[in-house]
């Protein structure tokens, strides 16, 4: 499943996606516990926050756990205790990106790949998100993505280890953003969780930097 992903620039946010650009920054790579933009339903339109890559930030739990929730299964969002309040609750996001990685083994060993549009735009993944309050006063953000079964879709049934079971984010056309972002019906959110055709994506190796920084670059 995706741990990894290429954010947009700010500007991208406004021109593409007709919501203006929030004031902090983000890196151009996003990893777990990262900061980076996403889009949900606003009073007007729609609003882009920066939330915390992972619905349950490292930060939040016990000292020593390692728990990850970066992606969260369509097979059991609404009843997984960390997630079925905000599914039931109709708290839908877009997660708006470049291109996503996955590792590939048809070489006999892990190739990390970046999987994007065949268009080379932008495109948004569903997701759901959160809110709390701080010990400040502050609002903070998270969010995760939501994946599907893959095991017959032509080009993500290549990535991961043979014998797992294969699966991909929901990337959700252009025109149903808001259609996605406003529904408040868990069952008739089921029906946006579908694959993209695969001949409208586009894969490329892209072996993983060893020194790469651990906050990346800022947009």
């Amino acid at each position: 499943m995706c741990v990894n992903y290429l954010s947009i620039p700010k500007q991208t946010l406004l021109a593409r996606f007709e919501a203006a650009p929030p004031d902090e920054d983000w890196p151009a790579e996003v990893w777990q516990d990262y900061q980076a933009p996403i889009l949900v339903a606003g009073d007007i339109a729609r609003q882009a926050i920066v939330a915390n890559y992972g619905f349950l930030p490292q930060c939040k739990l016990p000292k020593g756990t390692r728990y990850s929730t970066m992606n969260a299964r369509a097979e059991t969002i609404g009843e997984l205790k960390s997630y079925r309040g905000a599914w039931h609750s109709s708290q839908l996001c877009l997660v708006p990106m470049l291109g996503f990685f996955e590792p590939c083994y048809e070489s006999g060993k892990a190739v990390r790949h970046q999987i994007s549009l065949a268009s080379g735009e932008p495109f948004a993944v569903a997701g759901i998100w959160r809110s709390w309050e701080e010990e400040n006063g502050q609002r903070s953000h998270s969010f995760t993505q939501i994946t599907i079964n893959a095991d017959n879709h032509p080009l993500m049934k290549r990535m991961h280890k043979p014998n797992d079971e294969k699966r991909g984010l929901v990337i959700i056309p252009e025109r149903d953003y808001d259609a996605w972002l406003d529904c408040t019906n868990t069952e008739l959110a089921r029906a946006f969780l579908n694959h993209l055709p695969a001949d409208q994506m586009q894969t490329t190796a892209k072996p993983i930097q060893r020194n790469r920084p651990e906050i990346g670059g800022l947009f």
